[in-house]
């Protein structure tokens, strides 16, 4: 985690510069500034670019443009015109006024060697600090050559409208010939003497505005041949530096500003033809704003416009990696930092953000490894995976799991491993592919398990150890280190913490040994679950399979490489349900035909939502039709407790029973049905906390309905039931849960017990 947390301190781009605020002499925030002039604030935009110019009126008529030749839509369509745009926020502004700030008067008496553009925006930043600032030069006039650049009486009127509130000497006519002599009066000094002016014999590299060797002079760049743009933002700049000199005493020139590193998303450019002024010089407000528009307003944020997770929390990586720190190293009094601890656990670590990242900045892997530190602190909070935790201990449940060898045979030389989530879906899925699996391999065996996953994501390193050396011990037993997966999930989970397995995903080798003849086709699009991000040749492999089965392909705008999650991954509907439903309906969206996936939980995501969409195995094996509903959580377990049976009766002569006796005790209604679904409250558990509430004899009952009601502990969770009693059970009228403990004293008829 450290490793990628000085990635994203050192190494994120997010916070470079625009390629136009690198390119521009006076770093405007042409983000920030263009922002202003499409919503129509123009006074807004005009102090903005004032307060960076120091003189609009002269600079949005004069500047050279360099912005715009570096505009990443120069060769697209045309690059955002902002020199008109910097002339209509001057042009449109209702107060052109400077601020007028009542300041106390500095100490420090600072000359300027020449008047023109260079030494008057230098003379301007002074005075505007109150430092008392004398102006000399060789004429009778200030302005240099700006008069004979542009028209003489737009330079006076800015000049008069910038100055209206500063206070400065002019001396004119006057030659200065020994700079030493001359600095000696003052406490600082700028030679700006424009185009062919006197250097006083100062050289030397580096950036102006330069230090000299005499202390307290300093030099611009005119006399290196600059325009009046430049040499206006020279002495902007050298205020700057001379002001650092007047308070610390000591010489620099202005630091060098860096160009920007910016490496913008190609996908941010969208064709936007330029706007014409319907005058042919000059944009009136509203083509202003239109042209504004335009602006893609440069930043390497791929992260965010690719992550979900980003992009619904507008998390940047900066202020992320800073929010981090505050939470597993909290400031507070009591040491509890919750600022992104949710966010923190809503992350699948999917890997997108690593891949579109220009740097390889994996956000997830610094999410997944505060999630560690977090959970080390015993600061995660135990609600966001109880229940998963639970389902997976269930499918290592005696009554769920199986490791078994091939069909009459002692050790396996492959092992069929579909994952917990397979069977839960369909038992079908892994009865049809395990056949399929034994006709072209018989010594194939399988394993029934979790491959750890849950556990992963909620940082539980207890429990996944457990289940890597349960996983691990199977197939010791069976006699195999090969497994044939079935989930693009286990897949990753055995490379990163079981490496010692050769893996291949069951779709790769369908691909290569054939599959069943397939009725059908039509067009459909291939949705890559997430963890397929990294195995190109299951990608392939599931499109093979689809075209020579009759289907045709229409592309997702996300697949292959920037496959996005489904909302599965990390388990987070628990976490942040309302950003779950909100990337469903964001993958839903993203095509129109059915969906043909290879993960059976995106499967169910999806036709959960209503979205057409098959599992290949259905496809190939012609389980379900497009329109199937996903199973309920309680209806899940089952299905696991269903698989086992049914593998044992098919190929072991195993006659193990299941509880569907029990639950036919319990009757729920359909809508009560879902809500429990929706709730994640288990009809086993409703059950078996109304068994206790009789058992205990802690009910309370209504006389009148005859409702009975009572609670009952469920892992961490509190159950509370409303039921009445049948013939031969109950019937469920109300459940609800919540995450508190309920503290019972022992009580013996009516009292508490002495």
């Amino acid at each position: 985690m450290l490793d990628f947390r000085r990635m994203i301190r050192e190494d994120c781009l997010e916070k470079e510069d625009a390629f136009c605020t690198s390119e521009c002499p006076f770093h405007l925030d042409v983000r920030e500034f263009v922002k202003k002039v499409s919503r129509g604030s123009f006074n807004s935009a005009y102090r903005m670019y004032a307060n960076a110019v120091g003189f609009p009126a002269i600079v949005s008529e004069l500047c050279e443009r360099p912005c715009e030749g570096a505009c990443p839509r120069r060769d697209l369509d045309g690059a955002v015109a902002l020199r008109m745009l910097e002339a209509a926020s001057v042009r449109y502004a209702s107060n052109t006024k400077p601020n007028n700030y009542n300041l106390p008067a500095k100490e420090g008496r600072i000359a300027i060697v020449g008047g023109g553009p260079g030494g008057l925006a230098c003379a301007l930043r002074l005075a505007n600090k109150k430092y008392r600032v004398t102006i000399c030069d060789m004429s009778s006039k200030l302005g240099g050559g700006l008069p004979r650049a542009m028209d003489p009486g737009v330079v006076l009127r800015e000049l008069e409208l910038q100055f209206m509130y500063e206070s400065y000497s002019f001396v004119p006519d006057l030659e200065v010939t020994d700079i030493e002599a001359f600095a000696s009066s003052y406490d600082a000094v700028y030679i700006s003497t424009g185009n062919g002016g006197a250097d006083f014999g100062f050289s030397g590299e580096g950036p102006f505005p330069m230090a000299t060797r005499l202390p307290g002079v300093f030099i611009g760049e005119e006399t290196a041949g600059a325009s009046p743009v430049r040499r206006i933002a020279c002495g902007l700049r050298a205020a700057t530096v001379i002001e650092s000199y007047i308070k610390t005493g000591v010489m620099k020139g202005a630091a060098a500003v860096p160009h920007t590193r910016m490496i913008l998303d190609p996908e941010a450019l969208r064709h936007s033809p330029p706007v014409a002024p319907l005058d042919g010089e000059l944009y009136s407000k509203e083509e202003a704003a239109r042209e504004a528009s335009r602006c893609v307003r440069c930043r390497c944020d791929a992260c965010v416009r690719h992550c979900g997770l980003m992009a619904y929390y507008s998390k940047f990586p900066k202020r992320l990696e800073e929010e981090i720190e505050a939470t597993i190293n909290p400031g507070t009094l009591d040491g509890n930092g919750t600022i992104v601890t949710r966010f923190i656990s809503t992350c699948n670590q999917c890997g997108l953000c690593g891949t579109i990242c220009p740097k390889g900045i994996d956000i997830g892997e610094v999410l997944r490894a505060s999630h560690e530190a977090l959970s080390e602190k015993g600061a995660m909070p135990w609600a966001f995976h109880e229940f998963w935790l639970r389902d997976m201990d269930s499918a290592y449940a005696e009554r769920s799991s199986l490791a078994a060898p091939p069909p009459r045979r002692e050790r396996a030389g492959s092992v069929f491993f579909p994952g917990c989530q397979l069977g839960a879906s369909n038992p079908e899925y892994v009865t049809e592919a395990y056949r399929y699996i034994l006709d072209k391999k018989p010594d194939t065996g399988i394993a029934l398990m979790c491959c750890g996953a849950p556990a992963a994501w909620a940082a539980d390193g207890a429990k996944h150890s457990e289940s890597v050396r349960a996983i691990r011990e199977a197939f010791d037993r069976l006699g195999s280190s090969e497994a044939i997966l079935a989930c693009p999930t286990c897949m990753d989970m055995f490379a990163r913490y079981l490496p010692g397995i050769k893996t291949v995903l069951l779709y790769d080798v369908m691909a290569l040994w054939g599959v069943p003849a397939v009725q059908g086709g039509g067009t459909v699009s291939v949705f890559d679950p997430c963890s397929a991000r990294h195995k190109p040749l299951t990608r392939l492999s599931v499109r093979k399979i689809l075209v020579e089965s009759g289907h045709e392909l229409e592309p997702l705008p996300y697949e292959g490489a920037r496959a996005q999650c489904c909302s599965w991954g990390g388990q987070i509907s628990t976490t942040a349900p309302n950003y779950s439903k909100w990337l469903v309906n964001n993958r839903v969206s993203e095509g129109d035909k059915p969906y043909v996936v290879y993960c059976s939980n995106c499967r169910d995501i999806f036709a959960g939502s209503g979205k057409p969409a098959k599992h290949i195995l259905d496809v190939l094996f012609g389980l379900g039709d497009w329109t199937r509903r996903p199973p309920t959580q309680s209806e899940r377990r089952r299905n696991r407790v269903f698989l086992k049976r049914a593998l044992l009766r098919e190929y072991w002569q195993g006659t193990e029973q299941g509880d569907e006796e029990n639950m036919r005790r319990l009757v729920i209604n359909g809508d009560l049905r879902e809500k429990l679904d929706r709730n994640r409250m288990l009809e086993e558990d409703v059950l078996s906390t109304i068994e206790s509430c009789e058992k205990s004899g802690r009910v309370i009952i209504d006389t009148q309905t005859s409702r009975r009601f009572g609670h009952g502990a469920v892992g961490s969770m509190t159950y509370w039931v409303e039921y009445s009693l049948t013939e031969d059970g109950y019937e469920l009228t109300n459940a609800y849960s919540h995450r508190m403990a309920i503290e019972m004293e022992d009580i013996g008829n009516g009292r508490k017990d002495a």
